[in-house]
């Protein structure tokens, strides 16, 4: 098994995980599909999303909302999501870029540790850093799952 751990943001009463310079990502484990909250043309000028298709639904936000649906590569310290779909929604006024689904993390066991502000990621040895996050759809209903790379 290999360890990697992540700070939290000390300031932030939720789990906002500190994802690089300038950027901060919500832990949602009830998301199933990542979003990002903030300016749109960050996530295209600064991190190369390109986009997949424009006004698409989701359930999030306590109800129904819409978003322009990119792809983009991430990196969350040493596991890697190539290509991976997120849903770009900034009508939120809120203190972080994006929202993580937990489902970015299906198959890894997770912790977060609010007291050291920490979040401690364990990566099985059959799991591979590199996580491949897709959209299924299935008789109607969307599915989203993330399979690791070794499993590919």
């Amino acid at each position: 098994m290999r360890q990697m751990t992540l700070k939290l943001d000390s300031l932030q009463q939720r789990p906002v995980v500190l994802v690089g310079e300038n950027m901060t990502a919500l832990l949602d484990t009830g998301a199933y599909i990542p979003v990002w909250t903030d300016d749109e043309s960050i996530l295209v000028e600064k991190l190369g999303a390109k986009m997949v298709a424009e006004g698409v639904s989701f359930t999030g936000f306590g109800g129904k909302a819409s978003g322009n649906l990119y792809k983009v590569t991430i990196q969350l310290g040493d596991l890697v999501y190539p290509n991976m779909i997120i849903i770009s929604n900034d009508d939120l006024e809120v203190p972080f870029n994006m929202i993580l689904s937990a489902t970015m993390f299906q198959n890894l066991i997770y912790e977060i540790d609010d007291r050291n502000h920490r979040l401690n990621v364990t990566i099985p040895d059959h799991e591979s850093m590199v996580r491949n996050l897709h959209i299924v759809n299935s008789d109607g209903r969307i599915h989203v799952l993330c399979s690791s790379a070794e499993e590919m």
